[in-house]
């Protein structure tokens, strides 16, 4: 990594912090750095800067004085309700809060330290709000080994159809039901039919399902009709995070004749708390795997040596499963996934430039889902339908209780970190999300 020219002094592996908590967590060390939005004692929505076990409070930062000029009038963005007019800003004035951040936040003779105590908030006596205001969502099919394992349940001879090694396949999903982590969302109800039948019966999903993703969040955008090349899409990538993308199987099977998801999909979908910015993964920046003899390269619009080269982001990913019993004994959530994110076939700024190639703009804040990222073998499948063989082999978990799909009370917890010999280790957050009993008590 020693040519990557995203690297700056916020990335040194040295740099520590004066928040005691920061120094070598796995997560939230100085080197980290990822915005939020919170809550505290029921007051008004802020933007904070977690760190270790603390999140520094931007709003109490704003008025403490510390800051005049450009300085105060940047971090007076990030301490805003949400992070949408953060998501606005150039590159160059998110390195310099970047930087701003890590001076703070690392330097020994900071002016901050001594006022720790009205700046800093416990992580554990906070709630999370939504990072950004979604305006839209737009949800890919970039997991490969996804494609090939659910599509081998419907064509096993022919599990990718053409079009896939062409285009990042994509569904518009619904924003307003997406949600932070560590909220529960009511049991699915609604339309579904067996396998050749005609006639539809209507009520509680029997297929509930978790899909691993990545979350992209969009920056600046683009105007209505103009474009953005690929060798300018990387630009409009803020950040990431993690993303559940809750799925109801039989729901969205029979559905999706002929057209996409709708309800099979749009109940409910988790995201972290933290935006993990571009720039503080610039250390796990990857070339995007070559494909094979086999596999057509993509058309010129969609093709960028400098994306191919740097355009990946090497982060591992797991899911953990904790059912309603499991709590009751006291028992620790199992780890059912094992994933990572170099499994993708499409980089992030392809995504970017094939959502615009037909002149869609997008805004500030937008939430970009990877599609599920699955890795090779049974121990790297990011989602039951897979685990499961589309619901023929139950998983038997440690207590000996069964799953072919998610029942109600069961909580999945979605975790992310990128790791790489010479840098320190970064964390995603957690997506956690728990199945409750329909509101209209059909489930």
């Amino acid at each position: 990594m020693a040519g990557n020219s995203y690297l700056d002094a916020t990335h040194d592996p040295e740099l520590t912090s004066w928040v005691e908590s920061a120094n070598g967590h796995p997560d939230l060390p100085v080197q980290n750095l990822p915005l939020c939005i919170f809550r505290r004692d029921g007051g008004e929505p802020r933007g904070g800067v977690a760190i270790g076990e603390q999140l520094l409070d931007l709003k109490a930062l704003v008025s403490s004085g510390v800051l005049r000029g450009e300085e105060l009038a940047l971090v007076e963005v990030a301490a805003a309700p949400t992070l949408n007019a953060y998501c606005a800003l150039d590159a160059r004035d998110r390195a310099k809060l970047r930087n701003l951040f890590s001076y703070l936040l690392s330097d020994r003779q900071s002016p901050l330290r001594s006022r720790a105590d009205e700046l800093l908030v416990p992580l554990d006596q906070v709630s999370f709000e939504m990072p950004v205001a979604v305006g839209d969502y737009t949800d890919f099919f970039a997991g490969i080994h996804h494609a090939r394992n659910a599509g081998r349940m419907f064509r096993p001879d022919n599990p990718l159809l053409p079009n896939y090694w062409h285009v990042p396949i994509a569904y518009h999903g619904r924003a307003s039901s997406i949600d932070v982590s560590g909220k529960s969302f009511p049991h699915p109800v609604g339309q579904t039919a067996s396998h050749g039948s005609t006639s539809p019966q209507f009520g509680p999903s029997k297929r509930v399902d978790f899909e691993l993703e990545l979350a992209i969040w969009i920056g600046g955008g683009n105007q209505l009709g103009e474009p953005i090349p690929i060798s300018e899409a990387g630009d409009a990538i803020v950040g990431f995070g993690l993303l559940n993308d809750w799925s109801a199987r039989d729901i969205q099977a029979w559905e999706t004749q002929p057209l996409g998801p709708f309800l099979g999909k749009s109940f409910y979908s988790t995201v972290s708390p933290f935006l993990v910015t571009v720039e503080a993964l610039a250390p796990f920046r990857s070339a995007m795997r070559p494909r094979g003899e086999d596999e057509p390269a993509p058309l010129p619009y969609l093709w960028d040596e400098k994306d191919q080269e740097t355009g990946m982001f090497d982060c591992h990913l797991e899911v953990l499963l904790s059912t309603e019993r499991m709590r009751s004994e006291g028992a620790e959530p199992v780890v059912l996934t094992q994933a990572s994110a170099m499994d993708l076939i499409w980089t992030p700024a392809q995504m970017v430039a094939h959502h615009t190639v037909a002149g869609c703009n997008l805004r500030p804040g937008d939430l970009f889902g990877t599609g599920t990222v699955s890795s090779p073998g049974p121990k790297g499948h990011g989602s039951m339908l897979e685990m499961t063989s589309g619901g023929k082999e139950p998983l038997t978990l440690p207590n000996g209780e069964q799953r072919s799909f998610l029942e109600d009370g069961d909580e999945v917890i979605m975790r992310g970190w990128c790791e790489r010999p010479g840098f320190v280790r970064i964390g995603l957050g957690e997506a956690r999300g728990t199945v409750r009993p329909s509101l209209n008590g059909a489930a």
